[in-house]
């Protein structure tokens, strides 16, 4: 397999390149590295890593928009690569910071800039640091550029940085998509498990719950996503779907509950197939499926009246809402 933006190149002479470049381009530099648990920066990591060992410091900031219980459960799955990682919450201070913020390139940016500002409190505490490592792909790099119309939408590995950072950028997969990361991962040797996990917005839930974000909002999306996210595990459709997600529409409808009117949340499912992420079509789950997991979300998750099914493809829609 050779890459599109490399086509000579196997993905083991591509992970040789990168640690020889990574080598001569830091030396005995010391990087900070912002974890979001997923494959992208999870690649970016172990790469450095074999670059610059211990000269690499990566931090997992929990932004509050994370999946359920995903602050924990990534930290953990980290263990197995040797990486330094230390976990920060600080959810108050992005929850805060986006109360009452209803644009989504607004969110974006302030997620961007918080994340800066929690990596420079950090850094601060460790002697030296000059890199910032980002797992930034090439589908990040082509959506957040302005052309002859208007940016897509910025990410907060790109467009969202603050023009003031204090480190300079370190990004070994800028050139890569979604797919050849995950070979590089393998080649790696990197867990099939945590290669295989969908992609994740790095705003997280932020840009998926639609309008200002709320504590209860929050609470709301966290369990409709993981019922969801739950059901395709169990019932063996993860692996077969590229990325999957529950959204929080910014309307409320009818409906009735032990027979008493309600008027409650509005709940999206959305399943995609795609191979870099540039287009994508909807995933025909089965319908004896999605009745069960939006019988399961009304029932269980307090808030939500109504659940329905995204069928979109992208273009002219995008995967992620926001």
């Amino acid at each position: 397999m050779s890459f599109r933006n490399f086509p000579n190149l196997t993905p083991q002479q591509f992970i040789d390149n990168t640690i020889a470049e990574l080598k001569q381009r830091l030396g005995t530099d010391k990087v900070v590295l912002g974890l979001s648990g997923g494959v992208d920066s999870s690649v970016t990591a172990v790469l450095i890593n074999k670059a610059i060992g211990k000269n690499l410091y990566c931090i997992f900031v929990n932004h509050g928009l994370l999946r359920k219980n995903e602050f924990e459960d990534v930290q953990a799955n980290y263990k197995n690569y040797g990486l330094q990682v230390k976990g920060v919450d600080a959810s108050d201070k992005f929850l805060s910071d986006l109360s009452g913020v209803d644009d989504p390139e607004q969110k974006r940016k302030i997620i961007g800039r918080d994340y800066i500002e929690i990596f420079t409190q950090e850094a601060e505490k460790i002697a030296d640091v000059k890199w910032l490592g980002q797992g930034t792909i090439y589908p990040d790099v082509i959506e957040s550029q302005n052309s002859k119309s208007k940016t897509i939408k910025s990410h907060h590995n790109v467009g969202g940085l603050p023009k003031d950072l204090k480190f300079q950028l370190i990004e070994p997969l800028r050139m890569l998509y979604k797919d050849e990361v995950r070979i590089v991962g393998k080649a790696l040797g990197m867990d099939e498990s945590h290669l295989s996990r969908h992609p994740f917005p790095g705003p997280g839930l932020g840009v998926r719950i639609l309008g200002p974000i709320t504590p209860e909002k929050v609470r709301i999306l966290q369990d409709a996503d993981k019922i969801f996210i739950d059901a395709l595990k169990a019932e063996g459709l993860y692996d077969t779907v590229w990325q999957a997600g529950a959204i929080l529409l910014p309307v409320k409808s009818v409906g009735i509950t032990n027979d008493e009117r309600t008027y409650d949340n509005v709940i999206v499912l959305r399943a995609v197939h795609s191979v870099n992420a540039m287009t994508a079509d909807c995933v025909h789950l089965p319908y004896e499926f999605l009745d069960k997991v939006s019988y399961d979300i009304i029932t269980k998750v307090q808030g939500v009246n109504r659940v329905v099914y995204d069928i979109s493809r992208k273009p002219p829609a995008t995967i992620e809402w926001e």
